[in-house]
């Protein structure tokens, strides 16, 4: 197939265009090159597969969609603003972005109709994971309250015990708590509403934590892992929320890479929104500790901040089995060997820290407690 990529510039864009080949399909990306993750020169990264067909122009663009969208047979679209807290106070740039780009690019594909369109979601829409109580009841969890939080009281209760986390499957009711979540959601419902409609294939991938080479390290609103790895790479602790016990879902890029693959070319996948994480629960602190091990950095602990960003939830991680059972996809690369292959990428790596700065942006707004 013939495969246009939005945001294919991008970490995980790049991956996905290199699976692509690596399985004799071409490739061509639509991509803005963002200063955020990009730099200000916003040259084509180096990293970018040289058979990989690269058009710089933004995807709110309805005449460089439709001429990206030429003779092309499949989609993965990535394009998406990412940060939960910046998303809190840049609501226009993100909904607009992440929405109306998405709907510009849906629009296109009423009259240049694909087999198949993949669209990244993200855990976010969840807000909390699943949980039980202690006799064993699935229960929906409430919203910590602010009273709580400044106490330091991190985990959600019920009837004044606290909630045991579960894996999280597809058909938990989205809780979104905010701008960003509420934009993967409207990217991910707008595609399969219209996919239905138009009677082409449309998978959602609800990518958990992801990480790999590749990561934009100057860019504090990309991933956990890359910013733990900017911070020590600076020699200066990770900065941990609250009391780093909460616990999340990482995958490799190369794990997400080939579920994107693997979902444009599965018909049976079209209608269907999957988890695509590991299925195994860690705590935000092990990750920084790993981060630290791998990256080596002497002498560096984390550093438990005790605070409390708007947006953020206490625990969420993947029940994996709808993407095993659809697309006959699982995870391959364990946590391990994942760390090492991207600290073996970060030596020679060059990342300003920009933690600081964008802890300071939060607080300027007020979200952080």
């Amino acid at each position: 197939m013939k495969v246009l990529v939005t945001g294919g510039a991008g970490f995980i864009g790049a991956h996905v265009a290199n699976e692509l080949l690596k399985h004799r399909h071409s490739v061509r990306v639509l991509d803005s090159l963002i200063p955020q993750v990009h730099g200000p020169e916003r040259k084509r990264p180096a990293y970018l597969h040289r058979d990989v067909e690269l058009i710089v122009k933004d995807i709110r663009d309805s005449e460089a969609v439709n001429k990206a969208l030429d003779q092309i047979d499949a989609v993965v679209h990535l394009v998406s603003l990412v940060g939960v807290g910046q998303s809190m106070y840049q609501m226009a740039e993100y909904t607009s972005v992440n929405n109306l780009g998405t709907a510009t690019l849906l629009q296109a594909l009423t009259s240049r109709p694909v087999n198949s369109l993949v669209v990244a979601s993200s855990m976010s829409i969840y807000g909390e994971g699943a949980y039980r109580d202690g006799s064993g009841n699935r229960v929906d969890p409430p919203n910590r309250t602010l009273e709580q939080l400044k106490m330091g009281s991190w985990e959600l209760m019920h009837k004044g015990e606290p909630l045991i986390p579960l894996p999280t499957p597809e058909s938990k009711r989205p809780a979104l708590a905010s701008v960003y979540a509420l934009s993967k959601y409207d990217q991910e419902r707008m595609a399969l509403i219209v996919g239905e409609a138009y009677r082409f294939a449309v998978v959602a991938l609800r990518f958990f934590n992801t990480y790999g080479p590749y990561q934009a390290l100057s860019n504090p609103y990309t991933g956990v892992l890359s910013n733990f790895a900017t911070r020590v790479l600076n020699g200066r602790p990770p900065l941990i929320y609250e009391d780093g016990l909460q616990l999340r879902d990482v995958v490799s890029v190369y794990d997400v890479a080939r579920a994107c693959r693997m979902a444009l070319e599965t018909p049976a996948a079209g209608g269907h929104a999957l988890n695509i994480s590991s299925g195994k629960p860690i705590t935000i602190r092990e990750v920084a500790e790993r981060t630290i091990k791998a990256v080596g950095g002497k002498n560096i602990q984390p550093e438990i901040t005790g605070k409390y960003r708007t947006g953020d939830i206490r625990h969420c991680f993947a029940d994996i089995s709808l993407a095993k059972q659809v697309l006959g996809w699982e995870p391959r690369v364990s946590l391990e060997k994942g760390i090492e292959d991207l600290a073996e990428w970060l030596q020679g790596q060059t990342a300003v820290d920009r933690a600081m700065d964008a802890r300071a942006e939060l607080a300027a707004y007020g979200l952080v407690i």
